[in-house]
């Protein structure tokens, strides 16, 4: 089974790989389906995406993490902390 998750050494890594696949296909399919506006086309984009992403190149797996937390809980932290404000 290590030849479909080459990112994967052990029994753990190869269970977080699995549950971050299927969560982001996931993700790239619901953005995909509202902007494309077919569920066709958008499986066929996340399919792309994700097999890009950790198939081809393992190393880019974090960065869609990372914008999905800043995503869900980055707007309302920024807001209290007001990075994007100057002082005044």
């Amino acid at each position: 089974m290590n030849f479909l998750l080459p990112i994967a050494a052990g029994a753990l890594e190869a269970d977080l790989v699995i549950v971050l696949t299927l969560f982001y296909f996931l993700w790239i399919f619901s953005w995909g389906k509202k902007v494309l506006g077919s569920a066709k086309l958008a499986v066929l984009f996340a399919l792309i995406i994700t097999y890009l992403v950790f198939f081809l190149h393992p190393e880019l797996v974090w960065i869609p993490v990372i914008i999905f937390f800043l995503a869900t809980f980055g707007t309302s932290m920024f807001d209290k902390v007001q990075v994007f404000k100057g002082k005044e």
